[in-house]
């Protein structure tokens, strides 16, 4: 039985979050037998006495450990050879900052598992982060919407005393404070030239049920996207809710929308959403998954064309926070401490903060840091089930198929013992352009 090494998060000072919590690791010990090393870490959100009386060791390095657990990218300096990582990689799009580390990963002929891949016989993700990405974005996301209207437009609204996710001890405060701004708003009415108040939703899977969540605390109307043109524009009582699934976000040149054809035929379908429905939003909340197949959401002649006028748009919370991607304006990741940034359509450059002439851009590449021990907690119980079988795996053998991996598992190998699996060959052309 492989001994399981849990990694130090070091990719900056707000990443907290473990893939496994000390209760988890206590069950695993006390079910399993399985043995665990953990990096000491004083930021983490579970100290390191809770680890070691959960029954796990504690070591600065985990030479010991064949399978190594983490959270984000692990740096190409700390790999060792031979050693089974199991992380968010970030590689299966070929991006290319995190070609060098995939390179490496295949030099030193190790094996690399990605929880985004692990999946069911639907195809439905199993090992997550990402409702929790969308509650920590929606609160950012209110929280930056706040911050415009006060100080762009000197607008004061009760959003305008909410904080960011990691400002609050607790998922529970957060959804409190959020509560409590939507009572004052309906009490006192929307203010005038914010009204009326549409938050749009891209997408509809984990990320939207969270960001939808807290964005229902402030009790919306939730409208279809064909009701956004009926809307009185002074009606100042409600805050409403679009949600928009594929079929809002294309249409077909020739036929009739038919999801798996435009899966297969991206190429078939030309974008409908920026100006059909872009216009009547106030904040749009982007939770989709994209790839360049895919057309993008809003792209910046779109955003120049609509600031052309004056619009309503204030905020996007771009949460899939895809670079060059979805939102075209998405130039760059922020982090936690410096969340935010507008698109100056003037300039054609982003500016850190609320002010400038263009959308705020939310951006924050690992919003679920922000609420680390809840995000931590269902991270961890959706992990645990699966690692037995990686404890039990036999790594050493001559294909993938023989290590006796569930298919779960299987799946989500990117790389196993320096070559990529066939389902990820298509890495190579990225990792030559990228050498």
């Amino acid at each position: 039985m492989h001994r399981i090494g849990i990694r130090r998060e070091d990719k900056n000072l707000f990443e907290r979050r473990v893939p496994l919590t000390p209760r988890g690791i206590s069950t695993l010990i006390a079910d399993h037998g399985i043995p665990f090393t953990v990096q000491p870490a004083p930021r983490r959100i579970f100290s390191d006495e809770e680890y070691r009386a959960a029954g796990a060791s504690l070591a600065e390095d985990v030479d010991d450990c064949s399978v190594v657990l983490g959270v984000k990218e692990i740096p190409e300096s700390w790999l060792e050879p031979g050693r089974v990582y199991v992380y968010f990689s970030h590689t299966i799009k070929g991006q290319p900052a995190n070609m060098p580390m995939l390179r490496r990963l295949m030099e030193l002929g190790c094996t690399l598992l990605d929880y985004e891949l692990i999946v069911d016989e639907q195809g439905q993700r199993q090992v997550f982060f990402g409702r929790h990405a969308g509650l920590a974005g929606m609160i950012d996301t209110l929280w930056a919407l706040g911050q415009r209207l006060a100080q762009r437009e000197g607008i004061e609204t009760p959003l305008g005393g909410l904080r960011q996710a990691f400002g609050y001890d607790s998922l529970d405060r957060a959804e409190e404070a959020i509560r409590t701004a939507g009572a004052r708003l309906r009490q006192d009415g929307i203010p005038e030239p914010l009204a009326p108040l549409v938050v749009g939703f891209a997408g509809y899977g984990n990320v939207s049920v969270g960001a939808q969540q807290i964005y229902d605390l402030l009790d919306p109307v939730e409208l279809a996207p064909e009701e956004l043109a009926d809307i009185d524009p002074g009606d100042r009582s409600r805050c409403y809710k679009v949600v928009f699934r594929e079929e809002h976000l294309v249409e077909r040149r020739r036929g009739t929308f038919a999801l798996q054809h435009y899966y297969d035929h991206p190429d078939e379908y030309r974008p409908v959403f920026a100006e059909r429905h872009l216009p009547w939003l106030t904040v749009l909340v982007n939770c989709i998954y994209w790839s360049p197949r895919f057309p993008r959401l809003v792209t910046l002649d779109e955003l120049q064309a609509l600031y052309a006028a004056s619009p309503r748009l204030r905020v996007i919370g771009d949460i899939s926070c895809d670079i060059d991607g979805a939102i075209e304006a998405t130039v760059k990741a922020t982090e936690p401490d410096r969340p935010v940034f507008v698109y100056d359509l003037d300039r054609r450059e982003a500016l850190d903060g609320v002010a400038g002439r263009g959308p705020v851009i939310l951006a924050v590449d690992n919003l679920p840091a922000e609420l680390p021990r809840d995000a931590s907690e269902w991270f961890s119980r959706s992990l645990a089930p699966l690692v037995p079988a990686l404890a039990a795996a036999r790594f050493d053998a001559a294909s993938l198929d023989e290590t006796g991996l569930p298919d779960a598992l299987r799946r989500a190998v990117i790389v196993y013992r320096g070559a990529l699996t066939p389902d990820f060959r298509r890495l190579e052309e990225p990792l030559a352009r990228h050498a």
